[in-house]
């Protein structure tokens, strides 16, 4: 059904919004994939708290501009459907990466992060980016290594003298 100015100038506004406070976009071209494969991939999308949208490429490009994926404009031809990373930069790549692997009627065209617009073949990069508590579990454990390398080193001579006395103490006995 054909939208009117009012419903055009709706879904402007709603992808403008979102792509203002996203952390990375994903555009695909989905020719040929059926209606329960998109429904799969809206569902994997709504899990990872990843916005999904297909939209005409004109109205994608009024909703992008002035935004970071104001790059993605040129590449805007085809039937795509947008997908855009609320909390995680690498979510929307996970669930297009996924989703490809077993659908491949579903062909990555374009990847944006940080204002910049990426090859395809960057997805699986984006895609294995830690997501924010992976890399404050990482930071942490790096922040963690010295102090634990210290108190083991501040242990040892310790431990050391009571292994000795231990093995003093087997040595008389068994005499």
């Amino acid at each position: 059904m054909a939208l009117n100015l009012e419903g055009k100038k709706a879904v402007v506004a709603e992808v403008a919004e979102i792509a203002s406070s996203a952390f990375s976009a994903v555009a695909a071209e989905y020719r040929g994939l059926t209606v329960s494969e998109m429904t799969a991939l809206r569902l994997a999308a709504r899990e990872q708290n990843v916005y999904l949208r297909v939209v005409r490429n004109t109205l994608a490009r009024r909703a992008v501009e002035g935004t970071d994926f104001a790059c993605m404009q040129e590449g805007m031809t085809g039937p795509l459907v947008f997908g855009f990373s609320m909390e995680d930069p690498g979510a929307v790549a996970r669930v297009m990466a996924d989703f490809a692997k077993d659908n491949k009627k579903l062909e990555v065209k374009m990847v944006s992060l940080g204002g910049k617009l990426l090859p395809a073949s960057d997805l699986d990069r984006l895609a294995k980016m830690p997501t924010k508590d992976q890399a404050i579990s990482m930071f942490m454990g790096t922040l963690k290594a010295p102090i634990e390398k210290f108190v083991r080193t501040l242990q040892a001579p310790t431990s050391k003298m009571v292994r000795t006395f231990a093995a003093v103490r087997d040595a008389k006995q068994a005499a």
